[in-house]
């Protein structure tokens, strides 16, 4: 039978389940307080804190990449893990609100995954890989022993068939953990899958594929990208593989918000007017509309499709405007309410438009390729994933 998610030796603490796990390294980068608390829960516990390097910290990474790997030869003498043999894991989380986010953890093969735009592999990248990101981030992965994932990849099961086949038999599953997540991080349980219920999932995966693709990258996309380029040098059978949960789409716990484009040291007529000309030279039967946001006054835009989505429409208008204008900056704000107080500065416009819809990711995939880098946020940062099960990959 086809497999499309592998089962693997799955390390899980012993003990110390709340100071072991922490969220995901590209959370809160700007935010020195956040993971000042984080380090005084975890104290000198065993914690995936002491593993991973928080982006907020990567301009320290070479003095903390040998401490990272030293840790995790330390860890694995001092037999801190427990080990699943030939284990999915089922994954039940509760997220602000209240809400569960159901996910399977287990490997997918990076031989079917390519984070070019355009690819036509079975797992594919949502949005623009930046190439600066990863060398980075291969220097922290290159010489590790172990991997612990913050990747989420999407699958589109409208039917739910994938986790209905596992989720009705909880009951039935070995549990593995059961606890609360720090800082607001809600709760989490994690159940043994065993082979017959593996199998059913490859079997309802197979039915999934459409137009060559069944993964969709939802959050870690540059740590994937990562693990593959690792891969490429090494050739390491074991790096072939990247541990990751998949969730499905159509879950009611995964919100879909749009991230807005806020434009600084810039003039709203001449963008306006920038627009306006290049729009005739893209005529299209779709129409995307955006609004278009100063200190003066808030105006309408129409603009000729160049993209499935209007935020891809706009990202290309405004990458060419950039070019003509290295002096204005872009940045990526979430919130209508932010963009409008930005803009209430001098020389500063937003562009608010609507949000990609769930059931629109795949289709824009499949026919765009990659979307643009930050076309939507995976709701608030307290519900991405967090560090928890590890692996060995040397």
């Amino acid at each position: 039978m086809k497999k499309y998610l592998y089962p693997a030796d799955v390390l899980i603490p012993k003990e110390n389940f709340e100071k072991w796990s922490v969220i995901a390294c590209d959370q809160y980068t700007s935010d020195k307080k956040y993971w000042n608390d984080v380090e005084s829960i975890v104290g000198s516990t065993p914690s995936t804190l002491k593993l991973i390097l928080p982006e907020i910290y990567l301009n320290e990474s070479e003095k903390r990449v040998e401490k990272i790997n030293a840790t995790m030869k330390e860890y694995i003498k001092d037999n801190v893990f427990g080990c699943e043999e030939n284990c999915m894991v089922y994954i039940e989380r509760e997220i602000s609100g209240g809400a569960i986010r159901q996910g399977i953890l287990g490997l997918i093969d990076l031989e079917d995954y390519e984070y070019e735009s355009g690819s036509k592999t079975l797992t594919r990248a949502t949005e623009q890989t930046v190439p600066s990101r990863i060398p980075p981030r291969v220097a922290i992965r290159k010489d590790a022993p172990l991997e612990f994932p913050h990747i989420l990849i999407f699958i589109d099961d409208p039917e739910d068939s994938v986790f209905s086949s596992v989720s009705r038999k909880k009951n039935e599953l070995k549990p593995l953990y059961n606890f609360n997540l720090m800082k607001n991080g809600g709760h989490i349980e994690g159940y043994r899958i065993e082979e017959a219920d593996q199998d059913k999932i490859n079997v309802c995966l197979n039915t999934l594929i459409k137009d060559g693709l069944l993964f969709a990258v939802g959050d870690g996309n540059h740590s994937l990208a990562t693990a593959k380029e690792c891969y490429r040098l090494s050739g390491n059978p074991l790096s072939r593989y990247a541990l990751v949960e998949i969730v499905n789409i159509h879950n009611p716990a995964i919100e879909f918000e749009p991230i807005y484009r806020v434009l600084f040291g810039a003039d709203k007529t001449d963008i306006m007017n920038y627009l306006n000309l290049q729009n005739g030279k893209n005529e299209s039967d779709i129409i995307h509309k955006f609004t278009v946001i100063d200190n003066t006054s808030e105006d309408e835009i129409s603009l000729f499709a160049t993209s499935k989505l209007p935020v891809g429409t706009l990202q290309g208008y405004l990458d060419d405007y950039l070019k003509l204008h290295p002096e204005v900056e872009i940045d990526y704000i979430h919130g209508i309410d932010s963009v409008r107080e930005l803009c209430e500065n001098k020389d500063t416009v937003g562009f608010l438009f609507d949000g990609m819809k769930k059931d629109e990711l795949f289709d824009a995939v499949i026919l765009d390729g990659s979307l643009p880098r930050k076309t939507f946020s995976m709701g608030h940062a307290d519900d991405k994933r967090f560090y928890l099960e590890g692996r060995k990959i040397k």
